[in-house]
């Protein structure tokens, strides 16, 4: 099966597998969709059935390899992920589409080179700016055709990004309701974090001030 934007376009992902994961936070469905343009696969993590949901506890979180394989201090990318799926494992029906797009979408390399001029004294938007690249190159029409496809009717979205609303609603996905999802800030990350709030919107407010 496959999402579409209209009947004479490509469709944007493809069912490609699908199989039950045990994982420490309970059993869920994955479903790989591949992007027939580019051949990135993503994920969807899922509990339940999802076609016909309505307010869907949905996260969609894009990968980081420095934080989510590499446990990296200086971002708050792999406790959102964790805290994102305890949080579904607690309930009976929900989903986490996981996005392969690398360094808010310009990729691994140039993430390391945007380190690199952080080390210099830049924040995470000046690095990306200084490379030629936006302070956020993601798109979200990637996991809006795949919840669409998965038949889903509303999001109860866990995120702190109002961009990311905004780009999942333009794509025709209901935002029934935001849902916050905080990580405490540390030494290493809370430049990071108040980057985020400052320079990106992202509503940060239980602890940064």
């Amino acid at each position: 099966m496959s999402a579409r934007k209209d009947r004479t376009t490509e469709p944007l992902v493809q069912r490609y597998a699908e199989a039950e994961l045990p994982t420490e936070w309970g059993t869920f469905r994955l479903v790989v969709y591949r992007a027939p343009a580019d051949g990135v696969e993503h994920l969807l993590v899922a509990r339940g059935e999802l076609r016909g949901a309505e307010e869907l506890l949905c996260r969609v979180h894009s990968e980081c390899f420095t934080g989510e394989v590499l446990h990296s201090l200086k971002c708050d990318c792999r406790d959102q992920l964790i805290a994102s799926l305890e949080r579904l494992a607690a309930e009976p029906v929900g989903a986490l589409v996981y996005l392969r797009q690398e360094g808010r979408g310009i990729g691994l390399g140039n993430k390391v080179r945007a380190y690199a001029l952080q080390q210099r004294g830049l924040d995470t938007v000046e690095a990306n700016l200084r490379l030629g690249f936006p302070a956020d190159a993601r798109n979200y029409d990637a996991a809006a055709a795949i919840l669409l496809d998965q038949g889903v009717r509303s999001v109860a979205l866990l995120t702190n990004n109002p961009d990311k609303v905004e780009g999942l609603e333009r794509c025709g996905v209901r935002i029934a309701r935001r849902l916050p999802l905080e990580i405490a800030a540390t030494p290493y990350s809370e430049t990071y974090l108040e980057t985020k709030r400052t320079r990106m919107g992202h509503i940060l407010e239980r602890f940064l001030s």
